[in-house]
């Protein structure tokens, strides 16, 4: 079957806005699911060509930057622009959401769970998915900032970020970097991306959860507590336990509000590197 790509232009744009008010949608879903479907527009950015690839990998950028239920409405106006477009079988799956708080207490995944898993995948002989959780977890990133960890920026001892329109530094705390370069040198990766799959794609939102969810039973944790930004909450939960600071954590989750960070942790690079070696979440042995 030949793959069906498609572009966006203003046109577009505005006759579907016509066809939203054939429909008698309200004016505020009108504004609503145009603002969403420009959302999409803006992710293309000037190369403005999109498929099946390209619209999941959005929807994966969208549970990187929004919370579940914002990217369930947002693709249902995604999906309303493709019917429009006569592209239906193009058409994205909400996102699933139990009805349980999801940081809850029986969500929230605890230093030693955390531990067990890295544990339990490098003694299955996983140790690609074990140095990405301890990379996530001892930094606080987002799966999606992954792509970012270079060899040369590893040796450097940091990382430069883009994420949400800014840069933003990530210093690596000595143990892990440690780790990080032993990681390189046993992979023989002299320069670019460190995590990647067999095909040399980069690893993306999707792959890196299952391959958590693989070695959770054999850990003897909850599969619910395991996905990729509950280490990111870890990260927070432990660093604000032990500093007690949320204007240096705001810097390094990359928040550019304290009210965001609060809550993630509700329960100058010299004090950001002098905190995260404070945290000790990482075990020394490799």
């Amino acid at each position: 079957m030949q793959k069906t790509t498609f572009r966006m232009t203003e046109t577009d744009m505005e006759e579907f806005r016509y066809y939203l008010q054939e429909r008698e949608n309200s004016t505020a879903t009108i504004g609503k699911y145009l603002h969403d479907v420009r959302t999409f527009k803006d992710f293309l950015g000037e190369e403005n060509s999109a498929d099946k690839e390209k619209l999941l990998e959005y929807k994966e950028w969208l549970l990187d930057h929004y919370a579940v239920s914002s990217v369930n409405s947002m693709l249902v106006a995604l999906n309303q622009y493709l019917v429009f477009r006569e592209l239906g079988r193009l058409r994205l799956k909400r996102v699933k959401v139990q009805r349980a708080d999801l940081m809850g207490e029986g969500k929230m995944l605890t230093k030693e769970e955390f531990r067990r898993l890295v544990r339990t995948a490098r003694a299955e002989g996983k140790g690609q998915i074990a140095m990405i959780m301890e990379t996530m977890c001892a930094t606080g990133i987002r799966v999606s900032e992954l792509r970012f960890f270079r060899a040369e920026n590893v040796r450097s001892g940091m990382v430069k970020v883009w994420n949400k329109g800014k840069y933003r530094m990530v210093i690596l705390p000595e143990v892990l970097k440690q780790k990080l370069l032993i990681y390189i040198s046993k992979n023989q990766i002299k320069a670019g991306p460190i995590f990647c799959t067999r095909t040399g794609r980069e690893k993306n939102r999707s792959n890196i959860w299952k391959e958590m969810k693989s070695v959770a039973d054999a850990a003897g944790v909850s599969v619910k507590k395991v996905f990729p930004h509950n280490l990111r909450h870890l990260f927070a939960r432990t660093f604000y336990r032990e500093t007690k600071n949320l204007v240096i954590l705001a810097d390094i989750l990359g928040h550019s509000s304290l009210q965001v960070t609060k809550t993630y942790a509700a329960d100058g690079i010299k004090e950001w590197k002098k905190s995260l070696e404070k945290i000790e979440l990482l075990e020394l042995a490799t």
